[in-house]
């Protein structure tokens, strides 16, 4: 751990949640999707409890079935959440920006210009795009994987330094006297196999300097850009242990770049449905299971657990034949869960209910059992903090906030509120940066 207190953010998408029928609930308007007013109340929602911070991920093509669900993703992460800065003081705002396809004068000067407007509280989700159907839509083919990261690093190269071109030296903005010291505004002149710019940037200082910079967790090139650049790396781990095993990997790697392994934050996936009652949280879930055909999702629900499951009996336990069937794959966590759950006699339905088809953790259940899943965690080294997901917008981020964070502060383990506002560098405990890391500039040369 970094700090006694963790971090928590919330991931946005498409304005109803992460589960494919929460736009079809009674009490969500339908045309939400292109609402920014939805995405606003969930940002003032997050910022009301104390949050640190929004995350919006993004992908560059449409998919998925229309006819049944709306997009995943939001329509477009940098501008929702230039909109969202106007209408909030505190939380921080993450945005998704491919390195695949920006050029990096043009990312520096939007991603710099946000963090200005929202007073420092902007942070870049770099990474590169791996999906054909993407790069089809930038008219290109899709690249070998170590050509995707050598123009990432030269992005990230490229951003830093012209966020940096323009000096704090320049010296405070003043109309008796100079507008800004030429002398401390300058070319970076860069140029590497991919891309490059002259600059300086025409964006003076943020609050915080320049925008944090977010990056996921990966293997070989992507591990080492994350040692590298990242002043926060997001995982998505399954149990404490597989977090402290990916943890001390970021780590090595940080260390290996040069840098300080205590200045990187390591931030989970995790995804709670929170109520008075567990029976009350699981049936908010299967409220919206029933909006969709769930006959795909029992089927890999019988997968993992090595027997058939048909809708006819899904809503009764498993008999005592199929409990002595099951066969659950012995290293992969999801299946240990879901056949856990068999034997404590919830349904199929309900097993479902409580996540066992989702890729990282899922709580189902009270305050009290969110908040001790988030402290078992937290006190075990696992995370610094916690991406939190929700089935649906609607009422998850609410329920959360007002059910999940009292605990919490009574536990002394996360914050008070606090009335002034703050850059998401200092949300986060990060230290200052402005341009690139010199400790790093030497390797990335």
């Amino acid at each position: 751990m970094t700090g006694k207190h963790m971090i928590l953010g919330v991931g946005l998408a498409n304005n109803f949640g992460v589960h494919p029928a929460a736009w079809r609930l009674p009490d969500v308007d339908p045309g939400a999707y292109a609402d920014i007013a939805a995405t606003v109340r969930q940002a003032q929602a997050a910022e009301r409890g104390g949050l640190h911070f929004i995350f919006l991920a993004e992908r560059l093509f449409l998919h998925g079935d229309l006819a049944t669900e709306p997009p995943l993703f939001n329509m477009d992460p940098l501008t929702s959440l230039t909109a969202v800065s106007q209408a909030t003081e505190r939380v921080g705002l993450i945005g998704t920006a491919s390195t695949s396809f920006n050029e990096p004068y043009l990312l520096a000067r939007q991603l710099k210009t946000m963090d200005v407007v929202s007073r420092g509280r902007v942070g870049w989700n770099a990474v590169p795009s791996f999906e054909p159907d993407a790069f089809a839509n930038a008219g290109r083919q899709l690249p070998p994987r170590e050509q995707k990261y050598e123009r990432l690093h030269e992005v990230l190269q490229v951003v830093h330094a012209l966020w940096g071109s323009w000096g704090r030296e320049a010296g405070r903005l003043d109309q008796g006297g100079m507008f800004a010291d030429p002398a401390h505004i300058r070319p970076v002149d860069l140029r590497g196999e991919h891309v490059g710019s002259r600059g300086p940037l025409p964006v003076p200082p943020s609050e915080q300097g320049q925008p944090v910079v977010v990056m996921p967790l990966s293997s070989g090139y992507g591990l080492q850009a994350a040692a590298m650049y990242a002043n926060v790396v997001i995982a998505m781990p399954m149990s404490i242990e597989q977090a402290l095993e990916q943890r001390a990997i970021v780590r090595r790697a940080v260390e290996a770049a040069g840098r300080d392994p205590q200045e990187v934050r390591f931030i989970t996936f995790a995804k709670y449905e929170v109520a008075a009652t567990a029976r009350e949280a699981l049936d908010r879930i299967r409220a919206m299971d029933e909006l969709r055909d769930l006959r795909p999702s029992l089927s890999r629900l019988g997968s993992m657990l090595g027997l058939p499951i048909g809708v006819e009996r899904s809503d009764a336990p498993l008999t005592a034949k199929q409990l002595a069937m099951m066969n659950p794959a012995p290293g992969h966590a999801p299946s240990q869960r879901a056949a856990r759950l068999a034997r404590e006699r919830w349904s199929p339905r309900d097993i479902l209910a409580h996540g066992a088809l989702d890729p990282f953790p899922s709580v189902v259940g009270t305050p009290a059992q969110a908040a001790d899943h988030l402290q078992e965690w937290f006190e075990a080294g696992a995370a610094d903090g916690f991406l939190l997901n929700f089935a649906s917008f609607h009422h998850g981020i609410d329920a959360f906030v007002d059910g999940v964070v009292p605990v919490l502060r009574e536990r002394r383990l996360f914050p008070e509120h606090d009335e002034k506002p703050r850059t998401l560098r200092e949300h986060l405990s990060l230290p200052d940066q402005y341009g690139l890391d010199p400790r790093v500039s030497s390797s990335a040369d």
